[in-house]
């Protein structure tokens, strides 16, 4: 068995080389590829049979990487955040250093700063955002357990994190909330 920086180097490589990994996030488990490059959102997109207009949301390692990606950044986010009872993913109206094809119509990126060390050790070593979407295919249910994932799925990615690096304490999807221009937040979900 690989020891946890093993695992971790062997999805930054994977990451780093344009593929998409199935991995544990603070939530569920996710599809996941390097946020800056095109290649790779377009690549994860195909593997999802997602349609590339839906928007996606990314993983940061925490809120000073978050300032890199959006245009309006309020500090007002970090006690938010940080006072949720579950994971948050935060709307930000203008995103900023990232692709096209990962912004949203409307200029917008959902950002979330994960509370699991896995993610932050992952997010950590390859030191660039990584996105995050559910690991199944489009349209079908989101598993919550590593056995919950389609099996063609598994064999359709460049690397899958072992299932015993979940260490989340979620089970469910992260709540969603909007920043808006003046700062104040509003629930989506």
């Amino acid at each position: 068995m690989m020891d946890r920086q093993g695992i971790i180097n062997k999805a930054v490589s994977a990451l780093n080389a344009g593929g998409v990994i199935i991995y544990p996030t603070d939530t569920i488990w996710g599809l996941g590829c390097d946020a800056t490059n095109p290649q790779a959102i377009e690549k994860l997109c195909l593997v999802k049979r997602r349609n590339p207009q839906k928007s996606m949301l990314i993983l940061c390692a925490d809120f000073v990487q978050v300032r890199e990606y959006v245009s309006c950044f309020n500090e007002a986010v970090v006690s938010y955040v940080e006072s949720q009872p579950r994971p948050t993913t935060v709307v930000y109206p203008k995103a900023r250093n990232l692709p096209a094809n990962l912004v949203a119509a409307d200029g917008s990126i959902g950002v979330r700063v994960p509370q699991s060390d896995f993610c932050l050790q992952l997010l950590g070593k390859i030191g660039k955002p990584i996105v995050s979407t559910s690991a199944n295919f489009s349209g079908d249910v989101p598993p919550v357990l590593f056995a919950d994932i389609n099996k063609q799925l598994l064999e359709t990615v460049d690397y899958v994190v072992p299932s015993d690096c979940n260490d989340s304490r979620s089970a469910c999807s992260s709540q969603v909330v909007k920043m808006e221009q003046d700062g104040s937040f509003t629930l989506i979900r």
